[in-house]
């Protein structure tokens, strides 16, 4: 039997501490990510198979950098606003209910919100290892050194 963890059982999802914008990655690219805010659910609560993010996108935000993972599928569930779902597939506005999901190496995507007003989502994310990130739209690489740690680079290997 597992030992208990001192992890909460639930809580109030606005409660859990928001990560904003988007530290991890190079300019400028972090400024186009600035305003997004990302309340790490599945963190707080100790998950290791999956993430859950409570994504908050004020009017003018993106949740991402457009985007495709070569083993982490994804899932996104629309809880409040209209936030614009683009994909190399094209976009569609999305509304409270709706959701769209993202197999490993499926079509790239994003969500933006093009809306006066707040948009709130859930972001589902398995945490397989060995994923790589595939960014179409951006001179973005992530590749993993000959020390094991991943670093963001150009497309033509040149580091940031």
């Amino acid at each position: 039997m597992p030992e208990p963890t001192s992890a909460p059982i639930a809580v109030d999802a606005t409660a859990v501490p928001p990560r904003r914008g988007a530290a991890f990655v190079p300019e400028p690219f972090r400024t186009m990510l600035a305003g997004r805010v990302k309340h790490p659910l599945g963190d707080h609560f100790g998950l290791k198979a999956f993430g859950v993010n409570l994504a908050r996108l004020a009017p003018g935000d993106r949740s991402a950098l457009h985007h495709r993972h070569s083993v982490q599928d994804e899932f996104v569930y629309v809880l409040d606003g209209h936030p614009t779902l683009v994909t190399d597939a094209g976009e569609v506005t999305l509304s409270p209910g709706m959701c769209a999901g993202f197999p490993a190496g499926g079509t790239a995507h994003h969500v933006e919100n093009r809306t006066g007003r707040e948009a709130v989502f859930l972001e589902v994310g398995d945490r397989g290892t060995g994923d790589q990130v595939v960014w179409p739209n951006d001179d973005l690489a992530l590749v993993t050194g000959p020390d094991g740690k991943r670093r963001f680079t150009h497309k033509d290997g040149t580091p940031y």
